[in-house]
């Protein structure tokens, strides 16, 4: 009878030892899992790419300084896309697709665009080549030496000419 009690108490503690682990399983698989927090884009991140773009109603003001509330909106929209996880060329295409190329601080190189990035060195290529040679002009001598010997005046002004002489006498 005791054998039987005993076997009675181990069945009862094992029932609820099940009971007890099973009920800890349902809380355990019925808890909300975490939800990933979006990550957090900083005033930096947002002005890196603002700062690569130009307000659209603003003439001539960067789309990071701009005041303006619309500004204000698209440094969120920017933010928000950010947060989406998008990149920073999508962002400007985004933008372009909206206002088009004027957005953006440096034009890309098609169309006639490509001349902004063409012209400039070529001006100053050119503006090299003619000091380089406006320097060489400068360095050659006044006089052309005569087969004789004696330079000749590179003016045909007599005063100039005595003076000349009479320097070459002392």
């Amino acid at each position: 009878m005791q054998l039987l009690n005993v076997m009675k108490k181990k069945i009862w503690l094992s029932s609820m030892a099940a009971l007890v682990l099973a009920a800890l399983f349902l809380v355990v698989a019925a808890a909300p899992t975490p939800q990933p927090t979006p990550p957090v884009i900083t005033d930096d991140q947002v002005n890196a790419i603002a700062r690569q773009m130009y307000c659209p109603v603003c003439e001539n003001t960067p789309l990071d300084v701009c005041p303006t509330q619309a500004c204000a909106e698209w440094r969120e929209l920017i933010r928000d896309e950010l947060a989406q996880g998008w990149s920073e060329q999508q962002i400007k295409q985004y933008f372009v697709q909206r206002f088009g190329d004027r957005v953006l601080a440096t034009p890309p190189a098609t169309g006639l665009n490509w001349l902004v990035y063409v012209i400039p060195p070529i001006i100053f290529l050119t503006g090299a080549f003619l000091l380089y040679r406006a320097f060489q002009s400068l360095r050659k001598p006044a006089t052309q030496p005569v087969a004789g010997g004696e330079p000749q005046p590179a003016s045909d002004d007599p005063y100039i000419e005595r003076i000349e002489e009479e320097l070459r006498k002392q």
